[in-house]
């Protein structure tokens, strides 16, 4: 896949661990239709990923944090931009 045509998310479990997924970036014009299909799946309490061919279901309890990049254009009203991490 090439570099300009991928989009990654890494999932930080609570117990520590973590797993980079990557997916075709979404067309252009679908940044609103990203946030928005993340939102339902909080809402939802589960996580659905169709990878490598399985299909991946992960319960939102068991994620500590999901970090995806690059970020979409389109963000929440509620998002605070600009951040960096410091550890």
């Amino acid at each position: 896949m090439n570099e300009k045509q991928k989009h990654s998310m890494i999932i930080h479990f609570n117990d520590g661990s973590k797993k980079l997924f990557e997916f075709p970036t979404p067309v252009p014009d679908s940044d609103a239709n990203l946030t928005a299909r993340l939102e339902e799946a909080l809402d939802a309490r589960h996580l659905v990923l169709e990878a490598d061919g399985s299909l991946v279901v992960i319960p939102v309890e068991n994620i500590k944090y999901l970090q995806s990049f690059p970020a979409p254009a389109k963000l929440p009203a509620y998002a605070i931009k600009g951040v960096t991490f410091k550890d």
